[in-house]
C-alpha cells in the first residue's frame, strides 16, 4: 500500500525528493510559495500548491493528520522551517520530518516537535567521501551514527578463500552480509568461496571496514 507524503519546500532536495517519493509509487502533495518551483513539480506529483508554509491557514487546508509523512525541506529560511515544523504538529500531523543543516537547527527542531532530523548535505558528504576514501567501494550508506553497510569489490587477494579462511568477523569486527549478482542481493555463507569479481555487502563501522580494506 501507497504511503502519502507531504513535502514543504521546493529547492533541490525537496524537488528529488518529491520525485524520488513519487517513483517509489506513493502520493506526494508538494507546497512552496515560489509559482515556477510549484509549476515545474506540479506535472510530476500527485499535487501541488502554491501557498505560505507559515501561513496556519494553508497547512490546515492540507490536512496534515492525513499524511503518513510530512516534511519540511525548507533551505533558506530557518526561522520558517521551524515555524512550519511547529504548526505542523499542532495541527496533528503524525510523522514530521526536518531539514537541518547544522548540529544547532537539529536540536531545536527536535526539541519544538520534529520527530526527525536529516542532514542531506552532510550526509551525502560523508557518503561521497567514504566511497572515493575506501578502495574498491562501490556503494555507502549509513544505517546509524557509527554503524554503516558498505558494498564492496573484494581485494584481489581474496579471491579463492572463504570467510572462515579470512577469519573476518574476528580480525575485524565486520559482518560480511550478502554478495550482489546480476543486480540481486544473494546470501552468502562462512564457505562461499570468493571470486576475483565477487561484490560484497559488508556491515561494521566505517573505521573497521576501512581498515579490513587496508589491511585485508
Amino acid at each position: 500500500m501507497a504511503s502519502t507524503f507531504l513535502v514543504i519546500g521546493l529547492g533541490r532536495f525537496g524537488s528529488n525528493l518529491a520525485l524520488r517519493l513519487m517513483a517509489s509509487g506513493n502520493e506526494v502533495m508538494a507546497l512552496d510559495s515560489d509559482e515556477e518551483r510549484v509549476n515545474r513539480i506540479a506535472p510530476h506529483v500527485t499535487q501541488a500548491k502554491i501557498g505560505d508554509c507559515m501561513d496556519e491557514e494553508v497547512l490546515r487546508s492540507l490536512d496534515p493528520p492525513s499524511f503518513d509523512f510530512c516534511f519540511v525541506c525548507i533551505s533558506e529560511n530557518f526561522q520558517s522551517s521551524l515555524e512550519t515544523t511547529s504548526l505542523l504538529k499542532e495541527l496533528g500531523a503524525p510523522m514530521v520530518i526536518a531539514k537541518a543543516e547544522r548540529d544547532l537547527h537539529a536540536r531545536l527542531l527536535l526539541k519544538i516537535g520534529a520527530d526527525e532530523v536529516v542532514f542531506p548535505e552532510r550526509d551525502m558528504a560523508q557518503r561521497t567521501a567514504m566511497r572515493f576514501s575506501v578502495n574498491g567501494a562501490l556503494e555507502y550508506v549509513e544505517l546509524a551514527p557509527g554503524y554503516a553497510i558498505m558494498e564492496l569489490d573484494v581485494p584481489d587477494h581474496w579471491a579463492g578463500r572463504t570467510i572462515l579462511d579470512l577469519d573476518i568477523r574476528k580480525k575485524w569486527s565486520v559482518n560480511v552480509i550478502g554478495r550482489k549478482e546480476d543486480g540481486a542481493i544473494r546470501p552468502i555463507g562462512p564457505t562461499f568461496l570468493f571470486a576475483a569479481d565477487t561484490h560484497i555487502l559488508v556491515a561494521g563501522r566505517p573505521e573497521d571496514i576501512t581498515r579490513m580494506v587496508k589491511e585485508g
